[in-house]
């Protein structure tokens, strides 16, 4: 077994766009004492152009999202950020994932190319919460919320993240994964279900799955 969730971890939230990472966010670093860091999807420039003309706009937004992580680990890296704890709504290995779901031949060497050149050197969790739910719910949800940017989001789009996301947690062990299905389990408005994803967190098992509804 790996450690158990430690004062002053670092703990990461990953899933699909629409499944709740930033409310679940919020609500872990307040219970658990910790600093919140947010991916801010909103300061990339190229994001809303990209969900409208994916084809055309692909790289630009890519390697936006790139640096705003490189930025992200730079300032990490001067600051006491992860002292006391901290809790991000994103993982910074989910960059790569996203480059090889829209970008192939000459701007996917580029992508890589410069990837590797960043020498980042990204932090690991100490856990990771994955949150699904299936294409139908998160669509539901981003309609809800009502983002610019997101309007113009495919079905066809979100349904290769979702996959995507499958794939790469089906074979993730860097660190402890907590695997939520957000559609079954509410927690926002069950506490019990909560509660449940914050034993996880704070348990000592590899790999943790939850996917029933608790009463």
């Amino acid at each position: 077994m790996g450690p158990a969730m430690k004062a002053g971890g670092y703990l990461a939230i990953e899933g699909p766009i629409g499944v709740g990472k930033s409310t679940l966010c919020g609500r872990l670093a307040q219970s658990l004492g910790a600093r919140r860091l947010d991916e801010a999807p909103e300061d990339n420039p190229f994001l809303a152009a990209f969900y409208d003309n994916p084809r055309g706009q692909a790289l630009a937004a890519q390697l936006s999202f790139l640096l705003q992580r490189a930025r992200q680990i730079d300032a990490l890296r001067q600051t006491d950020l992860f002292d006391g704890g901290c809790v991000a709504d994103f993982m910074f290995d989910k960059d790569p994932l996203f480059a090889r779901l829209t970008l192939s031949g000459p701007e996917l060497a580029l992508y890589d190319e410069i990837y590797a050149r960043l020498a980042w050197a990204a932090p690991v969790p100490d856990c990771v919460i994955y949150l699904h739910a299936p294409v139908d719910v998160l669509l539901t949800r981003i309609a809800r919320r009502d983002r610019p940017a997101e309007r113009s989001l495919t079905r066809d789009y979100l349904a290769r993240v979702v996959e995507a996301y499958q794939a790469f947690f089906a074979g993730y062990d860097s660190t402890r994964v907590v695997v939520v299905d957000a559609a079954r389990l509410d927690l926002v408005e069950r506490g019990a279900d909560y509660a449940a994803v914050v034993e996880a967190v704070r348990s000592s098992a590899p790999r943790t799955v939850l996917d029933e509804s608790r009463s």
